[in-house]
């Protein structure tokens, strides 16, 4: 669908009837000369647009079977086919030497990639080609070289500039953040993917830009017998699964890389969860240690943490986002171990501080294995800092050592404090997103506290809410192992705030208000309460759960299944179209699950919804919240993400419920990892309540951190698990 102010567009070039042997390129022109101005938008015709340019026929149908080609590498083959004609028109085959060299960076780059070290993301083959490159026209040099309006490859280029345009907001958090700039981006992009439709109107491809979906390629039709909960995330874990599989199939490299560059591809991981961490998988899990030691094999990285100074976000990916989710795969691996721990050391002697109040916190933003910017501009601690140390928290939360406790412990009694203070126009009990250092003062000197960074600028993710997810996570995770009170100091305060004002209606407010600021808590506050209430059963926070919480947290509240059918029906809707737009149009490996948020949410028709792969591994694993920091999985199903759905109804120290369904036609041998039972003997139940299948009991004995069970699952029927302590 075009925008309602856009107007009708050209026929569509055909190629002449076989008994023609030229066909006048005017005929084309013709049909794009009658195209209104405000459908052109602002490409401009040029003037040898009223030249009479002859085409031969073969040359026409190889540039519209091009233009309609479903695969980079077709249209490659095709305009290379057209290369060697012999009879193409000069100013036609000089367009081509513009265009091919593009068309053969999207294509088969990755048949010739070559590391380039120089930064840590947005360097990879499927993009490296075009970063730094592409701009609005009236700002620069325009990429990819123009191709004459008038020629029949326009719309082939207009395909190509579009696309590099689009995915470059869809990558840049400060072009996507200002209005102006993303419109003023995208619009161009638009713009150019109606004409390359009007040429090219069996482009399932260019339509899935304009906001047409196209249908999902596969379909996992619901099983009758089975619960609408089960039907439903049995969807969203075969569609992941498939798309996983695309991405290690089709793009990893035998070095392990993806094609984003090493700092972007380490984050495909946290998409990978619910399959990765609640399932097993044997094709993912390999991959996944193929990238991990991958990157620990890249020289920036031999002394444990980057040599690259850059930002806590992008500092912190290279080895966070390589040893936490080996942490989750070989949990007892001593290497992944040491280098949790070596996060530890460098934090403890290099990265922070005693700043001018007395207390610990970080200097910088900004640094690396060796050096910290203190840079005024620069010297912050922030919420996003969590992230530095991730795998040393899931480190400090399995094992409680004590010299983690003594490290952690003190750097967060800094934010406790700076969430207690009133400060720079700063709410009292609201977390800040920064602190300065060495003052400790809140916010940024002669900035507002909510925004210390402007918008358009890359620090701009450290701006509040920001990261405060982070933060309050590893704040509830200090309370667990400590007991101190004063870690959840923050969390009550804010959730006061929250409630405070949670029916106001909407209105404008003052930003940095106490108002504004509760407004915006429901994005962060519902997950580590989740966690919390499932913690302690403390339930002085359920009147904001039942407003706030996922679908999944409410339905262990209070045992309604709306809600998390809602959830779950949200995410299997997501990926029932748009299937390249997660798969072989992605340029980012770091977003591939945002090309709805980022970009569909722009246009003017109705997008699907994004998809929400978190409720896939809540509804799995039992943890209501981010499994970033502080995880409450409950278990992990040794089985394969296919013909299968698993939902967790309970879980605390001493038992667990769930219900399964087993979608194929013959029993399945399962296996399962128990993460929160405290030692002792327990015995594992399953039972159909049908006459024919009687219980299945299995005795265990948990002795540490994990225990493991094996038992066995009844084709299509709705099968439930419980764990009791024996007696």
């Amino acid at each position: 669908m075009r925008d309602q102010t856009s107007c009708s567009g050209p026929r569509p070039i055909c190629p002449t009837p076989a008994n023609d042997v030229r066909r006048p390129l005017a005929h084309w022109f013709s049909s794009l000369m009658a195209l209104p101005l405000c459908f052109l938008g602002a490409v401009p015709l040029s003037p040898a647009a009223s030249n009479v340019i002859e085409l031969p026929t073969e040359a026409a149908r190889l540039i519209q079977a091009a233009g309609n080609a479903p695969a980079e590498t077709e249209r490659w083959r095709l305009l290379n086919e057209l290369k060697a004609l012999p009879n193409l028109p000069a100013s036609v085959r000089g367009d081509l030497e513009k265009l091919l060299p593009v068309v053969n960076d999207w294509a088969t780059a990755r048949d010739h990639w070559v590391t380039d070290a120089r930064r840590a993301a947005e360097n990879g083959y499927l993009c490296g080609f075009f970063v730094g490159k592409v701009r609005l026209e009236e700002t620069g040099t325009v990429y990819p070289p123009k191709v004459d309006p008038a020629s029949p490859l326009h719309p082939i280029w207009c395909y190509y500039r579009a696309r590099a345009l689009l995915w470059q907001v869809v990558q840049s958090g400060p072009l996507l953040r200002v209005q102006e700039t993303r419109d003023a981006w995208y619009g161009e992009a638009r713009r150019l993917l109606e004409i390359t439709q009007a040429a090219f109107p069996s482009n399932h491809v260019v339509g899935m830009y304009l906001g047409q979906p196209v249908p999902w390629p596969r379909s996992y039709p619901p099983d009758d017998a089975a619960p609408e909960w089960a039907n439903l995330q049995r969807e969203g874990l075969e569609k992941l699964a498939d798309i996983i599989h695309w991405w290690i199939r089709e793009r990893q490299l035998p070095d392990g890389q993806f094609g984003g560059g090493w700092g972007d591809d380490v984050e495909m991981w946290r998409w990978w969860i619910p399959v990765m961490v609640a399932f097993r998988d044997p094709v993912i899990e390999a991959a996944q240690e193929r990238l991990s030691n991958g990157l620990f094999r890249q020289p920036h990285l031999k002394d444990g943490f980057t040599a690259r100074v850059t930002d806590v976000e992008h500092s912190n990916e290279d080895t966070t986002d390589t040893i936490l989710p080996m942490m989750h795969l070989k949990p007892d691996d001593p290497l992944w171990q040491q280098r949790a721990l070596r996060l530890a050391e460098l934090m403890r002697e290099r990265w922070t501080g005693r700043n001018a109040r007395g207390q610990l916190q970080f200097k910088s933003i900004y640094f690396s294995v060796d050096k910290v910017d203190t840079n005024s501009a620069r010297a912050f601690d922030t919420v996003y800092h969590p992230s530095i140390v991730q795998p040393t928290l899931l480190y400090w939360q399995r094992t409680g050592d004590p010299a983690l406790t003594s490290l952690f412990g003190e750097w967060l009694k800094v934010w406790v404090d700076a969430a207690r203070r009133a400060e720079n126009g700063k709410p009292a009990g609201v977390l800040p997103s920064v602190i300065h250092w060495p003052s400790g003062a809140i916010g940024a000197p002669g900035k507002p506290w909510w925004q210390p960074f402007p918008l358009d600028h890359n620090d701009a993710l450290y701006n509040w809410p920001g990261a405060t997810r982070l933060m309050t996570s590893t704040l509830l995770l200090a309370y667990h192992l400590t007991g101190q009170n004063e870690y959840l100091d923050p969390l009550r305060s804010m959730a006061a705030l929250r409630m405070k004002f949670r029916d106001d209606q909407p209105a404008p407010m003052a930003a940095g208000s106490p108002r504004w600021c509760a407004r915006q808590m429901g994005g962060f506050l519902p997950d580590t309460l989740a966690k919390y209430r499932l913690l302690t059963g403390d339930t002085n926070f359920d009147a904001l759960l039942s407003a706030d919480a996922s679908g999944y947290a409410k339905f262990r509240l209070n045992g309604q299944r709306r809600p998390l059918v809602q959830a779950l029906r949200r995410n299997a809707e997501a990926f029932r179209s748009n299937w390249e737009g997660y798969t072989s149009e992605m340029r980012w490996t770091d977003r591939v699950m945002s090309f709805t948020r980022n970009y569909l949410e722009y246009l003017p028709e109705p997008p699907p919804p994004p998809p929400s792969p978190e409720v896939l591994y809540a509804t799995a694993t039992g943890d209501p919240g981010t499994p970033l920091i502080f995880p409450l999985n409950a278990v992990r199903w040794l089985t394969l993400p296919r013909e299968i759905a698993a939902l967790v109804t309970h879980s605390d120290r001493t038992s667990l419920t769930a219900e399964l369904y087993h979608f194929g036609n013959r029993p399945r041998p399962m296996e399962a990892e128990f993460y929160l039972l405290q030692p002792g003997e327990y015995v594992l139940k399953t039972s159909t309540g049908r006459t024919d299948t009687p219980p299945g009991l299995y005795p265990f004995t948990v002795r540490g951190p994990r225990a493991r069970v094996s038992f066995e699952l009844p084709p299509r029927t709705v099968c439930s698990l419980e764990i009791r302590v024996r007696r």
